[in-house]
């Protein structure tokens, strides 16, 4: 019974620190290549509030970036190239 217990005990001394780790550690931020501007870009919260920008001019549903065809995610990107946060009026945190 002691050596159940000496793997439960393990068990969570290892599994504690992943369940509380800060967000700001973790890889939540997807990099996405722009083809056609030969630029990258970060996807965070600041990038999803002019999606949601863009989706709402263009008439569209929300849906995840990833889920858009390539031509559709180019569109975003062109779009997004003559949309700065500071037009957009997106604070920068």
């Amino acid at each position: 019974m002691p050596r159940f217990w000496n793997a439960v005990l393990l068990s969570t001394a290892l599994l504690v620190p992943i369940a509380i780790a800060p967000s700001a550690l973790r890889a939540d931020d997807v990099k996405y290549h722009d083809k056609k501007h030969n630029d990258d870009h970060t996807w965070n919260a600041n990038e999803d509030k002019a999606h949601r920008m863009w989706e709402q001019e263009n008439h569209r549903k929300h849906k995840e970036f990833s889920t858009y065809k390539a031509k559709d995610q180019q569109a975003y990107w062109d779009w997004r190239h003559q949309h700065s946060d500071t037009l957009l009026k997106i604070e920068i945190h």
